[in-house]
């Protein structure tokens, strides 16, 4: 790595693993380095760039599509972006949306000349949720490819299982990727200096195992049963109805509910309130005082399969206040 390439550190991990929460740790620990941030995510509403810490770091929001796919074009273009003010900031990090391939995006840190020579991929850094991960391999390949990638893999949230279950979660992380480290985390609480400027990504790894990787194109189809669906409301929510609904909803449903997450307003309450959901586990928290320039309205993002057939949109009305 030169010294006038800007580092980047890939973060990816299916939906739900926890990767808005390393995010905002390495924005609010001190550590005295400076981070652009790019978010991407899956459907036309953004809510994890509201989800990341109000810091002095220049966030990016990609939405609407996957940046492996519709939106790669969109990197490249925030990317050129930065390295114009490249002085500004001591490195680059990248959220990759749940759904993503991490193939054409590393692609693009080798193949588009201008991105090869102002930026190195640093390490990829793939975070995995202990408790549905099995599960999550056996049903989507998303899964697969974002271990088979990684440099570094964070078993996450191993405090919502039995301690003899991990090793058997690293045979099957080690069945895709043996030359990963791993490290086991709560809330992705990891050191960051074994997790940033890092030096671990290695082009030549990837090349053994697919010595035509930078010819390829990577087309990355995606499940076409797993679809997004956005609600929003100008209204405040009720906060008990908003609980009886949306906990009914995902004890009957969240089998093929893989990730909710909404920041709401709630009748009655100054702050945000932020409810974040993978299958039927759920949690929620109070996100702080509304932004000035922001205005006050619920907005709730689902990601699954046979979403059309669950009415959300009248189950949501029904939680207005008026």
């Amino acid at each position: 790595m030169t010294r006038k390439q800007i580092p980047v550190t890939l973060l990816t991990g299916f939906l739900g693993s926890g990767k808005t929460t390393l995010l905002n740790r390495i924005l609010t620990e001190q550590h005295g380095r400076k981070y652009a941030v790019i978010v991407n995510e899956f459907g036309e509403t953004g809510i994890d760039n509201d989800l990341v810490v109000d810091v002095d770091e220049e966030v990016f929001e990609m939405n609407n599509g996957c940046i492996c796919c519709t939106v790669r074009g969109d990197l490249i273009r925030i990317l050129g972006g930065l390295m114009k003010r490249a002085e500004k900031f001591d490195a680059i990090i990248v959220e990759t949306t749940g759904l993503a391939d991490p193939a054409p995006v590393v692609q693009t840190f080798f193949v588009d000349p201008d991105v090869a020579e102002k930026t190195a991929l640093d390490a990829i850094v793939t975070i995995v949720d202990a408790v549905h991960l099995e599960s999550q391999l056996d049903q989507h390949h998303e899964v697969e490819e974002q271990l088979a990638f990684a440099d570094i893999v964070l078993i996450n949230k191993t405090d919502l299982i039995e301690a003899d279950v991990i090793p058997r979660i690293e045979r099957r992380i080690r069945a895709k990727n043996p030359y990963a480290r791993i490290l086991h985390t709560t809330r992705c609480h990891a050191p960051l200096d074994t997790l940033l400027e890092q030096d671990a990504f290695k082009l030549e790894r990837v090349l053994e195992v697919e010595p035509t990787f930078l010819e390829d194109e990577h087309d990355h189809e995606h499940d076409d049963d797993i679809t997004s669906i956005s609600l929003h409301a100008n209204t405040p929510l009720d906060p008990d109805r908003f609980r009886t609904w949306f906990g009914e909803l995902l004890r009957e449903h969240g089998q093929n509910i893989l990730r909710s997450k909404g920041i709401l307003d709630i009748e009655g309450e100054d702050e945000r309130y932020v409810v974040q959901g993978v299958h039927m586990l759920m949690n929620s928290e109070h996100l702080g005082p509304w932004p000035e320039a922001s205005p006050r309205e619920s907005r709730l993002v689902f990601i699954g399969r046979g979403l059309d057939d669950l009415d959300l949109q009248t189950g949501f009305e029904g939680c207005k206040t008026a």
